[in-house]
């Protein structure tokens, strides 16, 4: 049994300790929100943030977070949300950032990590969010998404 924290709710689950945490979000858990993408960490489409820090959740196996905070988009959009998680919903749902909407959840998860550090220049996005793919190109749409997140943090 490994004993998990996710979105601040301590929960045990049975599976091997080799196996990706995605899968136990996704399959054991119910937590549909992170999605599987290319499950080599290289699309973003996975992202949640580990004791704070956005991670890739298909290739991090559930045994090495068992003393970690996992947050997952569904704890990055509730309504006990942190601050950042919330300026960054409200910012994609005023600037209709979502297109297709399948690789959002690791955009946001990324974004949202990236406003807990400071008020990002372009560069700072640029660099906060290589590797989050979006097929639909919306990146033009982030970018502006999360200057919106950062004004709403200042006020």
């Amino acid at each position: 049994m490994i004993k998990l924290n996710i979105n601040g709710v301590d929960r045990d689950v049975d599976v091997p300790e080799d196996t990706p945490l995605l899968w136990v979000l996704r399959d054991e858990l119910g937590l549909t929100g992170t999605k599987f993408g290319c499950g080599v960490a290289q699309c973003g489409a996975c992202t949640i943030h580990l004791d704070g820090s956005p991670m890739r959740a298909c290739q991090t196996p559930v045994g090495d977070v068992a003393d970690s905070k996992v947050v997952t988009i569904e704890g990055l959009v509730a309504e006990n949300a942190s601050k950042e998680g919330k300026a960054v919903q409200a910012a994609w749902r005023a600037l209709d950032v979502v297109q297709c909407g399948y690789c959002q959840s690791g955009q946001m998860m990324s974004a949202a990590a990236l406003l807990t550090s400071n008020k990002p220049n372009d560069k700072d996005i640029d660099a906060a969010m290589n590797g989050n793919v979006c097929r639909c190109a919306t990146y033009q749409r982030i970018r502006a998404a999360i200057h919106d997140a950062a004004k709403r943090l200042e006020a």
